[in-house]
């Protein structure tokens, strides 16, 4: 596993090793093609105990990574995509900021900019959704080749995603306006927040063999879920509603990245990867370590 901090990534497979320190972390991605992270300034590959830069977008920061069968995708502040076949040489991927959308895009910490927040794919198939911070969830039908515009009803701040692959035309959106379905791939949403008493979503997982095996972190609002000071999460789980997931879990919790696998949940914090066997069992700490406290931005395998 690799688990995303503000300032390093983390292996936590066997242990826990430090991959890089001192950058500002912005995401994590894993699959056949690698691990990456991205920085304010690059994205690296995660590979042999070390982090090699492989690309240098003229951008602010690297805010997105997706790894699919094909390609690497990296989004960037401002929204650009940029793809790889083999995570050394990167193309962009043209006309994202043609859509009718782009000039309503607005990040409000600060207006005058937007950003890819998350880019999720659809397996078995060349479609991507990619989340604009602040004001789209839009699509890509072909890798990235054309883009289809955000639908009349949609998530307007989208953090993070997931698609089970039971079920692709199914996908979960965890945003700062709530927590959102689609069993349509997309062309239509509906809010799904019944008993979900903190509606700003930062993290989704789902269990790919079973659509309706969902858990989310969210907070009252992005202090509540990110600032130290002012931390106050959960975790909640659905069944038939959504019913709080805590225990085990620290107090005054940063919204945690969350992963689902066959076997295990697990909820990164700042200072551990906890683990659950089942949706409602207490948490566990299983790898723990001495880190300042800062934001989880992501847990991948």
């Amino acid at each position: 596993m690799f688990a995303a901090l503000s300032d390093r990534v983390l292996s936590l497979s066997d242990g826990v090793s430090e991959f890089l320190v001192g950058e500002d972390v912005q995401c994590v991605a894993a699959g056949d093609r690698g691990a990456f992270a991205g920085t304010d300034d690059a994205v690296y590959r995660l590979r042999d105990g070390g982090a090699e830069r492989v690309f240098e977008p003229d951008v602010e920061f690297v805010t997105a990574l997706c790894v699919t069968p094909e390609f690497v995708f990296a989004g960037t502040e401002p929204s650009r995509v940029y793809r790889s076949r083999d995570g050394e040489t990167w193309t962009a991927c043209e006309g994202l900021s043609d859509l009718e959308s782009s000039g309503e895009w607005s990040f409000p910490p600060r207006p005058d900019t937007h950003h890819v927040r998350w880019i999720q794919s659809v397996p078995d198939a060349e479609r991507l959704y990619v989340a604009i911070e602040a004001g789209a969830l839009v699509r890509s039908p072909d890798a990235g080749e054309s883009w289809t515009d955000r639908v009349s009803e949609h998530p307007f701040d989208t953090h993070t995603m997931a698609v089970p692959a039971s079920n692709p035309e199914r996908a979960y959106a965890a945003a700062g306006d709530g927590f959102y379905v689609t069993a349509d791939g997309g062309e239509s949403w509906m809010p799904r927040e019944s008993g979900l008493s903190e509606t700003y979503c930062w993290s989704v997982a789902v269990r790919d063999d079973d659509q309706d095996a969902l858990a989310v972190s969210s907070a009252t609002g992005p202090q509540t879920a990110h600032t130290p000071a002012t931390a106050d999460a959960t975790v909640s789980f659905w069944g038939d509603g959504w019913h709080e997931w805590t225990a085990g879990l620290p107090d005054r919790l940063l919204a945690p990245s969350l992963l689902a696998t066959p076997d295990e949940w697990y909820a990164l914090t700042d200072s551990a990867l906890y683990a659950a066997p089942a949706r409602g069992e207490r948490w566990r700490p299983v790898r723990e370590w001495d880190a300042p406290r800062q934001r989880p931005n992501g847990l991948v395998r």
